[in-house]
């Protein structure tokens, strides 16, 4: 059964928004690096922005790979593109990757800190070669910016 609300609503802009493992801790683990807004705070501020752009969010969070995978894949037929910061699964799972793919769906790739100024294993990403695009560093904003991007392609990929 899919988690999605209303099956019956059009697809056409309805995202799916992926946090991978920890992003949970955002706001209390190394704030210096991820900032302080809770990841409460920045599914509150995507809703927002969504409904200004005529979208749907579903938003959802899990540290254990299968579930993100399931949830991933039950977006097939329910949503027409993924926001995902797959956090420490970036740079390991090709699990998590072949499912992103499996959806044939429009993928955004978001980070909240600049990987490429980190350690090098952080500067590898399994998802990065399948994405629209990439948005590192930019802190919470970038959700946004990730989220005005993958409605924009969606739009003139499917226009009314």
């Amino acid at each position: 059964m899919s988690k999605f609300a209303d099956r019956s609503k059009s697809l056409d802009l309805r995202i799916l928004v992926v946090h991978g493992p920890n992003l949970n801790l955002l706001g209390k683990r190394e704030p210096e690096i991820y900032g302080t807004q809770t990841l409460a705070e920045i599914d509150a501020d995507l809703e927002v922005a969504a409904k200004s752009m005529g979208a749907e969010l579903t938003c959802f969070q899990s540290n254990h790979e299968g579930e993100l995978i399931d949830r991933i894949q039950d977006s097939m037929g329910h949503a027409a593109g993924i926001l995902i910061n797959p956090g420490g699964f970036t740079h390991s799972s090709v699990a998590l990757r072949d499912a992103l793919v499996g959806t044939s769906l429009p993928i955004v790739e978001v980070h909240l800190s600049n990987v490429y100024a980190r350690e090098a294993f952080r500067q590898i990403s399994y998802v990065s070669p399948i994405a629209l695009g990439v948005i590192s560093g930019l802190g919470s904003r970038g959700y946004r910016f990730g989220l005005e991007a993958l409605v924009a392609e969606i739009k003139s990929s499917h226009p009314a």
